[in-house]
């Protein structure tokens, strides 16, 4: 399988927050693009520059070399990878599947074993940098999968990420990704903190991160994050929901492996409490308002 450097064509299923963008530059550096999603008008910007609209995952599939899936959770990706109108049913030999959703690793190594039987490569790819990230094409993306067929897709990743890292078989990027999310759990958990403690001292909250955002502290959370929860900004870059069902599954993987991460668990629990008060589909930043919510008296910062 030779590298992708010449025009293909691409399918791409899932136009969410972080879809659109990262589909957007696969067309900026001209391949041919088929997509589909559960929502057409989410879709619409994408056809408007030059993608075709298809309305099933297979119909992608019949239209493309190259499928990549950026979805919301793993039953969406057994639906729309392993279903009766899926990319497996019609995506041909010698073709690649690409799932970019974060999801359980035993369900990459399960596609990769089914794309293999009906002669179709597959890579688990889950990237890290949200909407920022999306828009800039400077994620990272982390990929389970054979080296070859990593090398073919390899420019394909470039023009989505700045940072591509092969990190092993097949399952092996979703492994590396919920790693990521046990750190960034924690972080925002701290950022959101301390953006409470410097409003309840009575401080000039962005004179602080002017101090705290060079030192020790510096974080992507805290540089990307804080200014939105100062100006009241809890639009999704990343979905509560979508994080919830990330750190679960950690949990779930956490106790396979019979490790013990309490933080981590906390971190689930605040945001569980935080989707009950009806914002699950708020960004990940709305952890300030759990937050708030647990300290009676405590003005907006």
């Amino acid at each position: 399988m030779s590298p992708l450097h010449e025009k293909i064509r691409v399918g791409w299923i899932g136009t969410g927050v972080m879809g659109t963008s990262m589909c957007a530059h696969l067309l900026d550096v001209g391949h041919d693009v088929t997509v589909t999603s559960r929502t057409r008008a989410k879709a619409d910007p994408l056809v408007a520059r030059g993608a075709v609209w298809t309305d099933t995952p297979a119909g992608v599939a019949a239209n493309s070399d190259v499928v990549f899936t950026m979805v919301g959770y793993p039953s969406e990706v057994e639906e729309v990878v392993l279903g009766a109108d899926g990319v497996l049913a019609t995506l041909g030999p010698g073709s690649t599947l690409v799932d970019m959703t974060t999801s359980r690793p035993s369900l990459a190594v399960e596609i990769a074993a089914r794309a293999h039987d009906v002669g179709v490569a597959a890579l688990d790819a889950p990237v890290s940098g949200g909407d920022v990230g999306a828009r800039n094409g400077t994620l990272s993306i982390m990929v389970g999968g054979d080296t070859e067929t990593f090398a073919s897709v390899r420019p394909c990743f470039d023009a989505m990420g700045s940072t591509i890292v092969h990190q092993g078989p097949a399952g092996s990027g979703q492994h590396a990704k919920l790693t990521n999310q046990i750190p960034v759990a924690g972080t925002i958990v701290g950022v959101c903190e301390a953006l409470l403690y410097a409003s309840r001292a009575g401080l000039d909250v962005p004179t602080v991160l002017a101090s705290v955002s060079s030192g020790a502290a510096a974080s992507w959370a805290l540089t990307n994050l804080a200014p939105r929860i100062v100006d009241g900004d809890f639009a999704p870059g990343f979905f509560v929901d979508h994080f919830v069902k990330d750190m679960a599954i950690v949990l779930d993987e956490a106790a396979r492996l019979g490790i013990a991460i309490p933080g981590l668990a906390l971190a689930h629990q605040l945001y569980v409490a935080l989707q009950a008060q009806g914002h699950g589909r708020d960004g990940t930043q709305a952890l300030f308002l759990a937050l708030q919510a647990l300290s009676p008296g405590s003005r907006r910062v």
